[in-house]
């Protein structure tokens, strides 16, 4: 089972919002709905995608939570979102609500740092129950990124030892040189999302970094719609790991993390 680890979805009207400034840096690959996340994995062979809800201010936290846990679970994982704007045990309650799998946080867009007083009691709340699928690094470009350094993610990992965290973009995004140094090697999953793509990147110095960190703690991730989830599998497979190695990577250590038959 392949299943994409990070991929952004809206409901239509949102989506053609969102999606309506486009960057001067990222080519897209998709329009942001549902149908076209559903055609994007079955022409590249992806069975499931982890759909990851933002909300980027307090107010609409419960209704994107109620978004991605409508979706159809045959094909979409729901990864909800929270924010350090609202009570702890409202957050939890719209999680469990909704049924998600995962959390999503995303302090870039969400207008919070990744040392946030308030995340860090959601974080402690959350941890046992829900994984966290976390950015780190720059966004586009108006987002530098140090709102979730690499640094950042080494302390949340440390200070909540029982949390199941994914740093997302290899612990650093535009940040490899820091991440290698504070995020590698961490008891943490990272996941291969690198728009435009993980092809971007030095071959040897990706196999390099995945086996230092450990291949059982690496997930398969694209970022779609600003990366091609074929284009990755295919960079991954590419990388000249053994089958089952592979296939774990691809689907088989996330199906385990998220509970996925």
């Amino acid at each position: 089972m392949v299943i994409d680890g990070h991929t952004h979805v809206w409901p239509d009207a949102i989506a053609r919002r969102a999606l309506a400034n486009p960057s001067a840096e990222l080519q897209r690959y998709g329009d942001g709905t549902v149908n076209g996340l559903a055609a994007t994995m079955e022409a590249a062979g992806v069975d499931r995608s982890v759909c990851l809800a933002v909300g980027d201010v307090p107010e609409r936290v419960d209704k994107a939570n109620r978004f991605v846990g409508e979706l159809d679970s045959g094909h979409f994982v729901p990864a909800g979102t929270v924010h350090p704007g609202l009570p702890v045990e409202e957050n939890m309650q719209s999680l469990r609500r909704a049924g998600v799998r995962a959390v999503k946080i995303h302090p870039l867009f969400q207008g919070f740092a990744l040392d946030d007083p308030g995340l860090a009691d959601i974080l402690d709340a959350i941890q046992g129950e829900f994984p966290a699928i976390i950015h780190v690094g720059a966004g586009g470009e108006h987002h530098g990124g140090e709102r979730c350094t690499p640094a950042m993610l080494r302390d949340v990992a440390r200070r909540f030892p029982r949390l199941d965290l994914i740093a997302c973009h290899f612990g650093g995004y535009r940040m490899l040189e820091r991440a290698e140094e504070e995020v590698v090697g961490l008891p943490v999953y990272l996941d291969t999302s690198w728009p435009p793509g993980l092809g971007s990147l030095d071959r040897s110095r990706v196999r390099a970094l995945m086996e230092r960190h450990g291949l059982d703690r690496i997930v398969f991730a694209s970022d779609w719609p600003m990366a091609d989830p074929g284009a990755e599998i295919a960079t991954v497979e590419g990388l000249g790991f053994s089958a089952a190695d592979t296939e774990a990577i691809l689907g088989g250590t996330l199906a385990r993390l998220l509970g996925l038959s």
